[in-house]
């Protein structure tokens, strides 16, 4: 009888779930041996084999006309679809930010906003490629370059694409350093990337410190409702690192809650990867409209600090503007690095840092933008 339904499981096997199978291997090549975003990556890969294995009781079935549910579907109604760990993993990253180096050049806000141009440029041409509205608004939102926003945004207009949306923003994050030093290359000159800004320490005063996550929810609560849990949570991290008052707490957000939450969502966004859905051209579309995103985020922050430096006395070096995504720090060190490269004496970290950490905001603020205009 056992060996019966073995064969029996053998023959139930299709072949788009070997093909799951092996997007869950290289998914845990990737985070085992290229180290790219292991803490998520892994976890999705193994939760996408653990899905597509035949007749899987870790995703809702149904047999001899009875639905079995599963615990990867379970996780998500109760994590995903309230948008309760994007939420709680908010509160980690939040502790993870010292906003110091942008709170002494506040001018570094304008680039976190321009480089969220790659977020409508694509919502644009979803919709024109045929998506309807609400699933070009969640393709769209992988330029935030922001993994827990992706996943909010997505959920909120419940496309059938998040799984797909989910790997694409999170595989793109961790190219980051492979994305965008070709693209900053092509649209900037030798003499744009040998700019040098000095930096001049300056001390942010713990008041300051304290009042700006409060500061930044109240007004992004009142500008961009829809916006105020994504920055709420996000501000509320950073509160609890700045208050003095609760150190301990905040170490574990940011080395127990960030992690555990982080390896929770992989896998149980595997609900949402099971062959007949994950396999199909629009995953392809997806895929690319998430790279063509990420180039045009990076598009737009250099190209907006090319703009500045037509009436600036002193000049911006253009690839400060790439640091303007949130993929946090990726995008600081890549800026930082690449200025290295060109200038050994050119130090860009703390002002790449700056705009890296503003496009923090911007990203979560942009997708309550897109929330807001666009009805559920």
């Amino acid at each position: 009888m056992q060996l019966e339904n073995l064969f029996g499981n053998i023959l139930n096997i299709d072949w788009k779930q070997v093909v799951m199978w092996i997007i869950g291997g290289i998914l845990i090549y990737l985070a085992i041996k290229k180290n790219m975003e292991p803490a998520l990556l892994l976890p999705i890969g193994f939760g996408a084999i653990l899905a597509n294995l035949p007749l899987s009781g870790a995703v809702t079935q149904v047999l001899d006309g009875v639905e079995e549910v599963g615990v990867l579907d379970t996780l998500f109604d109760a994590g995903i679809a309230n948008e309760l760990f994007p939420l709680l993993l908010f509160i980690g990253i939040g502790a993870m930010i010292d906003f110091g180096p942008l709170l002494t050049n506040p001018k570094m806000f304008l680039f976190g906003a321009a480089a969220q141009f790659g977020i409508f440029f694509t919502l644009s041409l979803a919709a024109l490629l045929g998506f309807p509205l609400k699933d070009a608004a969640s393709i769209a939102i992988i330029g935030a370059a922001d993994g827990p926003t992706s996943i909010f945004v997505a959920n909120y207009f419940n496309t059938k694409y998040i799984g797909a949306i989910i790997v694409a923003a999170y595989s793109y994050m961790a190219l980051v350093p492979i994305i965008q030093p070709p693209v900053i290359r092509l649209i900037t000159t030798k003499k744009e990337r040998l700019i040098r800004m000095p930096y001049n320490p300056k001390q942010t005063s713990r008041l300051i410190k304290i009042l700006f996550p409060i500061v930044v929810t109240v007004i992004a609560g009142i500008v961009v409702p829809r916006s105020v849990a994504l920055v709420g949570f996000l501000m509320f991290g950073n509160l609890i690192r700045e208050c003095g008052v609760l150190d301990l707490l905040s170490e574990a957000a940011q080395k127990v809650l960030a992690y555990l939450v982080t390896l929770l969502l992989g896998i149980t966004i595997a609900a949402r990867m099971q062959a007949a859905e994950f396999l199909s051209p629009e995953t392809l579309m997806i895929l690319a409209l998430g790279m063509v995103a990420f180039i045009f985020d990076t598009v737009g922050g250099v190209m907006f600090a090319k703009f500045l430096n037509l009436f600036s006395k002193k000049k911006i070096n253009p690839m400060i503007g790439a640091a303007g995504i949130s993929a946090f720090p990726m995008s600081a060190r890549v800026v930082h690095k690449m200025g290295q490269q060109e200038d050994n004496q050119n130090f860009l970290l703390m002002h790449a840092v700056g705009a890296n950490v503003s496009g923090q905001i911007a990203s979560v603020i942009a997708g309550g933008m897109i929330m807001n205009l666009i009805a559920r």
